[in-house]
């Protein structure tokens, strides 16, 4: 093996910088060129690459982002755009691709295989957490971090002023980050998809479990962390809602973005660098079509098909914590 190539694809995470970094200085370990496409499939098409070097990668890993950049490719997705692809990675001699993203990234690298015969492997890149087959994703443990920090700044002014603080989260279709952010700052609620796949909360419970935390602890502050998407017109038409309902001020804050960016915490910074070396290690030996993982804290090689054909469950233990033995209303009984 004489070339491998990288890429970062659909939304950004922290730790996407070590990741590369550990791709690159492992390669050069092993006497490997390192070509980096910049802005994702995109770059494909494009043929924009540049060749990395050791130097490219020094201090990177505790910067957020990207430093190939990162999109997504509507045009890669066609028969066409994946055609061109495997001739541009064909034209410069590539033996192996890594790809960095999540699953959308690695549907495309199972498009790309239809057409080019090398080596093809992808590093779970998102905060969401919404991968099978690995315990974490990198960028994951540092939008956690990025979340609790907000929600402990939010805390003080609602107990300043005994509000309700609803506090939306990332994770459309995924509820990793908002149970772990629930847990570690002591939200009195949680909203996640994977509670409501049939039904919306039920706003009359809602309502009804503030005002019973409130009457048993008087007032004080009351944090709900809401998974985004889950209310139809949004945390803010929710809050209006819960306004009306209890008569407490209600305030949304939505994290947003700031979620994916920052620095990525040591967690990640180590996931991100164990994935990319045994990656390379793995194109060497002629592996193929494969997701690197870890599971148990072992390397596990997942085929790029099971890492969206089941769907990741939740921590059911984190769930009971949340949802039973920190709840103060559901226990209130109890002697």
């Amino acid at each position: 093996m004489k070339r491998i190539a990288v890429l970062t694809s659909g939304g950004d995470a922290p730790g996407m910088n070590a990741a590369i970094r550990a791709v690159v200085l492992a390669s050069h370990y092993f006497g490997v060129q390192v070509i980096g496409y910049r802005h994702g499939f995109n770059g494909l098409l494009e043929q924009e690459y540049q060749i990395l070097q050791s130097s490219d990668v020094n201090n990177i890993i505790q910067r957020g982002g990207t430093i190939l950049k990162s999109a997504r490719c509507q045009a890669f997705t066609t028969d066409e755009g994946g055609r061109q692809a495997a001739d541009n990675l064909t034209a410069l001699e590539i033996d192996a691709l890594i790809i960095i993203g999540g699953d959308g990234s690695f549907r495309g690298a199972v498009h790309l295989g239809r057409f080019w015969s090398g080596k093809i492997l992808g590093l779970p890149g998102t905060i969401d957490n919404d991968i099978n087959g690995t315990d974490a994703t990198i960028g994951y443990y540092t939008a956690i971090d990025t979340a609790l920090e907000s929600i402990d700044r939010v805390r003080d002014t609602a107990d300043a002023f005994e509000r309700i603080f609803l506090i939306e989260v990332m994770g459309r279709h995924a509820g990793f980050i908002g149970l772990s952010a629930a847990v570690c700052s002591g939200a009195e609620q949680v909203l996640l998809p994977e509670l409501f796949t049939d039904n919306l909360p039920d706003l009359d419970s809602l309502a009804g479990h503030i005002q019973t935390a409130q009457k048993i602890r008087g007032k004080c502050s009351y944090i709900m962390v809401v998974s985004e998407n889950i209310w139809p017109g949004g945390v803010m038409d929710l809050a209006d809602q819960l306004h009306q309902r209890t008569g407490i001020d209600c305030r949304p804050v939505i994290l947003g973005h700031v979620q994916r960016g920052g620095s990525p915490v040591s967690l990640d910074r180590i996931l991100a660098s164990k994935l990319g070396v045994y990656a390379v290690e793995a194109a060497r030996t002629g592996k193929t079509g494969i997701m690197i993982g870890e599971h148990n804290q072992q390397m596990v090689e997942v085929p790029f098909q099971d890492t969206w054909n089941q769907a990741k469950a939740l921590d059911p233990y984190l769930l009971h914590i949340q949802q039973e033995t920190f709840d103060l209303v559901k226990n209130s009984n109890n002697p």
